[in-house]
């Protein structure tokens, strides 16, 4: 899981800071290519996000039902 961890952690920084910084860029320049940048990558932001979550609870769900079934 340390592994999974760390590649959702990426994943997530390396969406984020991007968004973040087009999204200043076009406060500053009011240049719409920034914003249609920013807002796709909050958008993969957003589903990395949502999936790491997910297969957080779900593994931890299916887990714990082995333990459950199978000790």
């Amino acid at each position: 899981m340390t592994v999974f961890y760390w590649v959702m952690g990426v994943l997530i920084v390396g969406t984020f800071v991007p968004s973040a910084l087009y999204f200043v860029l076009y406060g500053v320049t009011g240049e719409d290519a920034c914003l249609r940048r920013a807002r796709t990558l909050w958008g993969f932001t957003r589903v990395f996000s949502l999936l790491a979550f997910n297969i957080l609870v779900w593994g931890h769900v299916a887990a714990g039902l082995w333990n459950i079934w199978f000790s």
